[in-house]
């Protein structure tokens, strides 16, 4: 339970400085009320006497900074205090809540900002908004209004339609889209009374007593299950589901072969020997490796990317359809791309036994694994072989088949650039990352952890490479006048709230070394080696990256804390990330010289690319555990061994360790109440004095799974396992 703040001057008698400045902040934080100094001397909690008070009132109702009411009563004079409390406008996005209410997610701020409902002004869920702070009450989190809807998350809606005789209501889905919508019966297409569609909203009120009107763009009728949870997950995270049609026009007017002249103008590499190795379920193949041998002994490696920017021009339909999505969406069934099939899948992606357009980031290694030189520029490829990651990884294992020098050769450099890497201070977090196999109706039939192995870590090793040099390139460009690049960066921890992880972390038994930078990323680094053997510790894990900031893409260069890189960007996946599409085109101009593109303008688009990478991970979270639901759905009665992964009022939660489903046990179920320890980690048996731990192994048995409200229901099946105290 939070204790609530002390306030500093409670019971106390105060300087004459002191209390003039409480009694302003106490009129400020409460602008509507009125107060005598009997009550001010009450609400304050102060010593000082009466006369006192009065006599600043007395000053304040001088300076006009309060204005005088009947039985000796005082309210704000809220002009005239503007100037020593002045409100400020921030932006930043919508976290919703089911109340209507909203937290406002700001830049720089280390606090959301408290929005009410009522103050929400028609702003909804990720919809970027522009915030007036109000006057925030001390010791408590500010508040403010909204004034403008700067971008919205999303026009369109999936729900249920209501016909009457002469017009049509839309509810939505969302529990966080708290208003209906108007539909005209001539926008209705064909759906009929109760029918699931979708709705775009046309146009959005400006008064409290009106809804927003829309039309219906899509008809789903009774359909339900899979495939309208999988759309809902995307439409409500700001997706739309389709393309227009003239952005579909533009990708099928595209040639399909290179022309002659293209070619001749771009570094020609089709005879060095070149491959992919990607999952073998994937579709858009955004990067290939190439390596020759060169006479003195050196190796030249290369890390060619989808050449996107030469297909996708600023400013086409292309072009602002792929910025509006900025990602490719990846649910547990399905992608929602953000190029048309006929790029991200045919003429961007590096197929093989195919000439691609590509960028390239060309690297000379020595002997010893050194990276000697290095060259970016335009190239034209031909893929030789197209791996999947467990057949790179069965060569890498045997030494035996197709490239198995080459693939050899590749995975001793990585490994040397894998070690350089955590010698420079990156942090080995890698959080586990939950697979599906499904069957011919997109219903889980196995649900497993990937595994990473080398030939994994081999491409990431070499696209974190390229990724580093193309951001050093232009950060030295950047000398002695800024040129301005879009960087990946990544803020070093709070140390408020690593102090509070250290804290934490040492009550379950782990000690945080914060005495400097390097000693705080080493006990990261220690942490995620013990939490391989440690299942307590592994709870710690996530908690972890939770304390560090979230990388995000800015114009503004402040390194990469997690990887230990001063530069950082993202260069090597423009199929799938618009980033990298910035990335391209801003290195292509300054290839040849020096090249300024407007940072205000680069600025903006970094926001609005990062807000949708988050929106993408909140989408691909809520699909993985529909399907995690709907897996266990099939299992109730089944027992399955799990972790106590953490305590809540209502009962226990327990993470299965062979799939990382998470239910709760509830403690209405146990034959005795339980007792939560005040920092959350047991919870003892007020009869029995049996006490469970987080981390400890326990047994569960399935009772129910709820797929709509995304709930497993779980009973304790091994009391004989807890710890007694």
């Amino acid at each position: 339970m939070t204790k609530k703040r002390k306030s500093p001057t409670k019971g106390k008698k105060l300087t004459s400085g002191q209390l003039k400045k409480e009694i302003l902040k106490l009129f400020a934080h409460n602008p509507k009320k009125r107060y005598s100094a009997k009550q001010i001397i009450k609400k304050l909690k102060i010593f000082n006497s009466k006369d006192s008070v009065q006599h600043v009132l007395t000053v304040f109702h001088k300076d006009g900074k309060i204005l005088p009411i009947d039985d000796y009563k005082y309210r704000l004079n809220k002009e005239a205090v503007l100037k020593e409390f002045p409100r400020k406008e921030v932006e930043g996005y919508v976290d919703m809540t089911r109340t209507g209410a909203a937290f406002i997610v700001v830049d720089n701020m280390d606090q959301d900002v408290y929005v009410p409902a009522k103050r929400m002004n028609f702003a909804f869920h990720g919809d970027r908004v522009r915030v007036l702070l109000r006057f925030a009450r001390p010791g408590r989190r500010p508040e403010g209004e909204v004034v403008k809807v700067l971008q919205r998350s999303t026009e369109h809606f999936i729900g249920t339609l209501h016909l009457s005789r002469k017009y049509g209501i839309f509810i939505p889905d969302r529990t966080n889209m708290p208003v209906d919508i108007y539909v005209s019966l001539s926008d209705i297409q064909d759906a009929h009374d109760r029918d699931k569609v979708v709705v775009k909203v046309t146009d959005w009120p400006t008064r409290h007593n009106h809804s927003p009107r829309g039309i219906v763009t899509s008809v789903l009728g009774s359909v339900g299950g899979n495939e309208l949870e999988m759309k809902a997950i995307l439409l409500n995270n700001g997706f739309d589901l389709d393309f227009l049609p003239e952005v579909i026009a533009e990708a099928e007017a595209i040639p399909l072969e290179i022309p002659q002249a293209e070619i001749d103008r771009r570094r020609d590499m089709r005879q060095v020997t070149t491959f992919t190795i990607d999952p073998a379920d994937a579709k858009d193949f955004d990067d290939a490796l190439s390596i020759q041998q060169l006479e003195n002994g050196e190796v030249e490696i290369g890390v060619h990317i989808a050449d996107v920017t030469h297909y996708v021009k600023p400013k086409s339909a292309l072009d602002q359809s792929a910025f509006r999505r900025s990602t490719s969406v990846y649910l547990v069934d399905r992608v929602l791309p953000m190029l048309p099939e006929r790029l991200s899948n045919g003429l961007c992606s590096l197929r093989p036994e195919e000439d691609k357009c590509t960028f390239s980031a060309v690297f000379v290694f020595s002997k010893s694994g050194k990276v000697l030189k290095r060259w970016f520029g335009r190239t034209v490829i031909h893929s030789d072989r197209r791996f999947s990651y467990e057949e790179a990884q069965e060569v890498i294992d045997s030494g035996e088949g197709d490239f198995a020098e080459e693939l050899k050769q590749l995975n001793v450099i990585a490994k040397k650039l894998r070690k350089e890497k955590y010698k420079n201070g990156a942090i080995s977090f890698e959080s586990d990352e939950v697979k599906f196999r499904l069957d011919e109706e997109s219903k889980p039939v196995e649900v497993y952890l990937k595994e990473r192995k080398e030939a994994h870590l081999l491409i990431e090793d070499f696209m974190l490479l390229a990724n580093r040099e193309v951001a050093t390139f232009m950060a030295k460009k950047a000398k002695p006048k800024e040129v301005p690049f879009i960087y990946r960066v990544h803020d070093q921890p709070d140390p408020e709230k690593l102090q509070e992880f250290a804290r934490f972390a040492a009550l379950m038994g782990f000690n945080m070394d914060l005495q400097t930078p390097q000693q705080i990323t080493d006990s990261f680094n220690r942490l995620s080696k013990e939490a391989r053997q440690n299942e307590l510790l592994k709870m710690l894990e996530p908690i972890a990256i939770r304390t560090m900031a979230k990388a995000v893409y800015t114009s503004e260069n402040i390194g990469h804390y997690g990887l230990g890189f001063e530069n950082y960007t993202h260069f090597t996946s423009p199929i799938r990330r618009y980033a990298d599409v910035l990335a391209h085109r801003v290195l292509e101009r300054n290839l040849e010289g020096t090249f300024f593109t407007d940072k205000g303008k680069l600025e903006e688009q970094c926001k609005h690319i990062s807000n949708q990478e988050r929106k993408a991970l909140d989408a691909e979270r809520e699909s993985i555990k529909y399907k995690q639901v709907e897996f266990i759905e099939s299992r109730i009665g089944e027992v399955f061994e799990g972790i106590i992964s953490g305590f809540h009022d209502n009962g226990i939660y327990v993470e299965i360790k062979e799939n990382r489903c998470e239910g709760m046990v509830r403690f209405n179920t146990f034959d005795e109440p339980f007792d939560i320890s005040d920092g959350r980690l047991s919870a003892k048996g007020m009869r029995s004095g049996t006490v469970l731990r987080m981390g400890q192994s326990v047994s569960v048995k399935i009772v129910n799974a709820d797929l709509a409200k995304r709930q497993i229901e779980m009973e304790w099946v091994e009391e004989e396992k807890a710890v007694e105290e």
